[in-house]
């Protein structure tokens, strides 16, 4: 039988909530922390373009057993719309296909931008991450190809016109769902205003509980004296995805539980997951997902079901 191969580096865990800077990729970033941190396994909870900077949180050991859930949170962006020409990108990496010297109010793009608030179909960027056929659409799109995206259900929460807006440059703040595209609203937002416009600038300055005013910088990172003094800036799971219900371990079932078998759940603790659930996904809501809990600290993720939880991620921490 093969010898399983040791992973390099330090068996660190936790969540990082970095401001990344403007044109610097997720995946760099993500190697970079790997070296700060010399961790083991690293990995990031949702891409953040180049051209963007702001919030990436990055996942470090069993916490990248959890990334799915900070890629489905809410995110907050701000940016900017340059007025006057659109690009193939709907940002300013992409060339000018159409230019135009119309204008509109300001009151006219409050009004105009309204519109896109709520449960919307949107098609993503011809330049976006989709696979078409196994294929990235923007790698089809750099080749030359015009691929048929098919619309999607998003769910843009807010959108305000900053005061600070001018007719040839629109600043604009955002709360929106999962698989939102902002190049996407800029398109359309021109296309109702019959205005040519492309993103000229991108901050992501929420993702769930990470906030950009509580968030670490590369430099701040490498000022620190060494890899171990870095784990003081990182979160603890149950602290990351507070948007899970939790549900309280006792101890002696707790040895069951790290085996990975379903635990009973005490009636006092079941009711208190009920309140959580109701309060986080509605009284209606049939999703039974759980954040196992041990002393405060998170041990598993699972389900509840029949009065027991059952485990599908358990954290070897």
């Amino acid at each position: 039988m093969a010898r399983q191969r040791k992973r390099k580096g330090d068996p660190v865990h936790g969540w990082l909530n970095l401001n990344k800077p403007y044109e610097m990729t997720s995946t760099q970033a993500v190697a970079i922390v790997k070296r700060l941190f010399n961790a083991q396994k690293v990995g990031h909870g949702g891409t953040l373009d180049p051209l963007a900077d702001g919030i990436l949180p990055i996942a470090l050991g069993e916490a990248t057993k959890t990334s799915a859930y900070a890629m489905d949170a809410d995110k907050d962006y701000t940016f900017r719309i340059a007025w006057g020409s659109s690009t193939t990108t709907q940002d300013k990496e992409g060339e000018v296909t159409a230019t135009s010297d119309a204008r509109a109010s300001l009151d006219d793009v409050r009004a105009a931008l309204a519109k896109f608030v709520g449960d919307i179909e949107q098609v993503p960027p011809q330049f976006s991450a989709i696979k078409v056929n196994g294929e990235r659409a923007y790698d089809l799109a750099r080749d030359g190809e015009t691929v048929e995206l098919k619309s999607r259900a998003v769910t843009l929460y807010e959108a305000e016109l900053d005061d600070a807006s001018t007719q040839d440059e629109a600043i604009i703040h955002v709360t929106c769902g999962k698989g939102f595209y902002i190049r996407a609203l800029v398109r359309d937002l021109a296309f109702e205003l019959g205005l040519e416009g492309h993103v000229s600038a991108l901050k992501r300055t929420r993702v769930g509980a990470f906030e950009l005013e509580h968030a670490v910088s590369i430099d701040d990172l490498e000022a620190m004296e060494d890899a171990l003094s870095r784990r003081d800036a990182l979160i603890p799971i149950e602290e990351a995805i507070d948007q899970i219900p939790t549900v309280n371990i006792s101890g002696q079932e707790l040895a069951r539980l790290r085996n990975g078998n379903d635990v009973l759940i005490m009636p006092h603790d079941m009711a208190s997951y009920r309140d959580q659930r109701d309060e986080l996904f509605g009284e209606d809501s049939d999703d039974r997902i759980a954040l196992g809990l041990s002393d405060g600290k998170a041990i598993a993720l699972g389900e509840v079901r029949a009065g027991r939880f059952m485990p599908s991620r358990v954290f070897q921490m």
